[in-house]
């Protein structure tokens, strides 16, 4: 083993020419894309609220009144049923998530240089530093640093250097930005420096934001140049900036009086900000041992060695820096926190049918409930919503979550013929699934998560009310997203995703409410029919019989029993489980979306097939995926800025070292064979203990730290041993390993 600390950040010796390659920071409400020109800076300014509204009708569609007769024609063989079980409104899309402006600082006297943007010069670099979040640009004796308090709820950009010279301004100009936006400026000079505003008002509607920056110059002169200001001969600059979406007029001056209230100095801000970011992000770490030349290049040379040791550790650590900084108000949006450009693909939403849930997966043995109450923050809010979808779609009590949702509204409007989203009830149990772990792995029961698992069962009692012929309950109409069978239409019954959940949210609601509610939930759990295993001996999407399988297809909702839940495990389910592993082999990339790769790798950890795990991550290693920011992509070739494959990553390295549950550790399942030593230190487990794990090629060393006394079940590859484990004593254990 090597003792080189792993690398906690990434750099470049050059500026981001595209906004796709700015580094980020962020504190779960606002962040920042900065680009690093020293000539001509730009820091693109975010926020989760900023979503652009219009143009939708939000209401769930009323069909309750018809379910029974499409589950009558369903049943009776009408495999096209639903497909006319709509309102007839068109296709939707939620409120597109959008940036709100660039602060730009131009240097007036770089003017006439002779300089490419490209090129920050010979003594140029552009760091971000994941244990603070601090992006830093230094050239020619000069250093620029932004961070996004978490502390504070700020932007902090500071500037020294001799002799500073710049223009100031808030620049609405933004890739996509509509023409009909309504801007207006504002620019006042103060005693420490300057005032800027600058709001826009969406187009047809009396919503706006706005965002205010204080300026702080230490040294030199600030004279008005409308739109912004010149700042000449100073020693340094301090921006200070928030950004509110609101009705009517925001009181400038009193946000103006709020900024000048925060701390005058840069380090007091960052100290402030740092005793909570550095806290959470160093809680787990990855060590694979990689060459220590290889961890000093730039992040874009080391992304062209894609099965570099030292590339995989620095995207562990990328990852759980953009996840945690993306987690606050919201969770990570299909973008994280960022984009430079209106047009967000998918609208920049939070998508609960695999991408939200594939970013947060890591969140309870990460070590991130940072990322964990950020989701209960966006389920807690939208729980009002969820239960008009359950009665105006089902007609039912409890609730039913969207596929798609913005931030603002949790109905389900979106939806078609070809994906009948309204249709899917598995949403809830998913998206309550990481809130389940972390209280598995704390010890505790938070009542609001009690409360919601209680309506998603009462959602099931009344949904549930179909037999077939032989007494199972029948989940009918049923969507397995975003799929298909071969021989049906999208709507139809008995999808395997839905079984699995259903059962799940019942069993867990019961575990969570002990007493009548808890003996009527396990017993309609246990009413649900078994999983099929279809003529290719693999795991059917569909149990209901005559269905046949879509293989080629990016999700893998079917073996949602295997992962994330532990329905379906080599231990306890050994014929199913290698069902599942038949179904993972035959299922096809589709159109190699990042996702459905590392849904794929979740997938095979589980079932211990470590080349299968080695083969999903070389696609997205090989593919591409990855600007220079360390933000991700969608699609192979960088095509469409997508926060999955950077969040998912860390979620697949630890699966397939550690995995637990209440009763059970796992070491070691699926460790492909190229990264043959490392360690990984801090991983949380649900049964309450922390845990770091060494390894090399002749064996492995295990310290267990439990919280609380329990006995578990170890997994290794030489079979299973029971471990007792008592609060507050390690248990060191060591395993041969290949």
């Amino acid at each position: 083993m090597t003792d080189t600390v792993p690398v906690h950040g990434t750099w470049e010796p050059h500026p981001a020419a595209r906004w796709e390659d700015a580094f980020l920071s962020g504190n779960g409400r606002h962040g920042a894309l900065v680009f690093g020109d020293p000539h001509a800076e730009r820091v693109v300014v975010t926020h989760h609220t900023l979503v652009r509204p219009g143009g939708r009708d939000a209401r769930p569609p009323q069909l309750a009144g018809d379910l029974p007769g499409l589950q009558d024609r369903l049943l009776a063989g009408d495999t096209t049923a639903a497909e006319d079980f709509t309102d007839g409104r068109p296709l939707q899309w939620v409120q597109p998530f959008h940036p709100a402006f660039q602060v730009r600082l131009d240097r007036p006297e770089d003017g006439g240089h002779d300089h490419r943007p490209e090129d920050g010069g010979h003594d140029y670099r552009r760091d971000v530093d994941f244990t603070t979040g601090v992006v830093s640009t230094t050239w020619a004796g000069r250093a620029g640093r932004v961070f996004v308090s978490r502390a504070d709820d700020v932007i902090v950009q500071h500037l020294t250097g001799p002799g500073l010279t710049l223009d100031v301004e808030l620049d609405p100009r933004l890739p996509g930005a509509p023409a009909r936006l309504g801007i207006g400026h504002g620019a006042v000079l103060t005693p420490e420096g300057a005032l800027l505003s600058l709001r826009a008002r969406y187009p047809d509607s009396d919503l706006a934001c706005t965002g205010v920056t204080q300026v702080a110059v230490t040294g030199g002169t600030t004279t008005l140049v409308p739109p912004g200001v010149r700042i000449e001969g100073a020693r340094s600059v301090l921006l200070l900036t928030r950004v509110h979406r609101h009705t009517g007029e925001l009181d400038v001056v009193a946000e103006g009086r709020a900024l000048r209230d925060l701390p005058a100095a840069y380090d007091e801000l960052l100290d402030r900000h740092t005793a909570l970011h550095r806290t959470a992000y160093e809680r787990v770490t990855l060590d694979l041992a990689a060459d220590p030349a290889e961890r000093a290049l730039p992040g874009s040379e080391l992304l062209k060695q894609p099965r570099s040791a030292a590339l995989l550790e620095r995207l562990f650590a990328a990852g759980r820096y953009h996840q945690l900084s993306a987690s606050g108000l919201f969770p990570p949006r299909l973008t994280g926190l960022w984009t430079g450009d209106w047009n967000t693909a998918w609208s920049g939403a939070f998508t609960h049918d695999a991408n939200l849930n594939l970013q947060t997966a890591s969140a309870a043995a990460a070590a991130l409930p940072e990322v964990t109450e950020a989701l209960a923050n966006l389920i807690h809010r939208q729980l009002p919503d969820w239960r008009d979808n359950a009665r105006a779609i089902f007609g039912t009590r409890g609730v039913v979550a969207p596929a798609h949702s913005d931030g603002e509204s949790g109905h389900s409007y979106h939806y078609s013929r070809e994906y009948p989203l309204h249709l899917w009830t598995a949403g809830a149990d998913w998206l309550l699934r990481p809130l389940v772990d972390h209280d598995e792995t704390h010890g505790t029961r938070d009542p609001r998560t009690a409360a919601a698992l209680a309506e998603v069962a009462l959602f099931y009692e009344d949904f549930l009310t179909r037999t077939d012929e032989n007494g199972h309950l029948v989940v009918v109409p049923s969507y397995s997203p975003e799929n298909r069978p071969a021989d049906a239409s999208w709507g139809t019954i008995n999808a395997a995703m839905d079984l699995s959940a259903a059962r799940h949210a019942l069993r867990t609601a019961a575990a969570y409410h002990p007493g009548p509610d808890a003996d009527r939930w396990n017993a309609l759990a246990d009413r649900l029919p078994p999983h099929r295993i279809n003529e290719d001996g693999a795991l059917a999407e569909w149990a209901w019989p005559g269905l046949t399988d879509s293989y080629d297809h990016r999700h893998l909702s079917h073996l949602y029993g295997v992962w994330p839940l532990d329905e379906i495990t080599p231990y306890d389910t050994p014929e199913l489980a290698d069902a599942a592993l038949r179904a993972l082999e035959l299922r096809g990339t589709e159109n190699d979306s990042a996702h459905g790769h590392l849904h794929h790798a979740l997938i095979a950890a589980r079932l211990r097939d470590a080349d299968r795990v080695s083969h999903a991550l070389g696609q997205v290693l090989d593919g591409d995926f990855f600007h220079a920011s360390l933000m991700s992509a969608h699609y192979p070739a960088r095509d469409v800025y997508n926060a999955d494959a950077a969040h998912t990553l860390p979620a697949v390295l630890i699966e397939m070292l550690v995995q637990s549950t209440p009763d059970r550790l796992v070491l070691l399942p699926a460790l492909p064979s190229a990264y043959p030593e490392g360690a990984l230190r801090g991983v949380r487990t649900r049964f309450g203990a922390e845990l770091d794990l060494t390894w090399t090629r002749g064996g492995a060393v295990v310290v267990i730290m439990p919280r609380r006394t329990h006995r578990v079940e170890l997994r290794t590859s030489s079979g299973a041993e029971s471990l007792h484990l008592v609060a507050g004593e390690d248990h060191v254990l060591t395993l041969r390993t290949w």
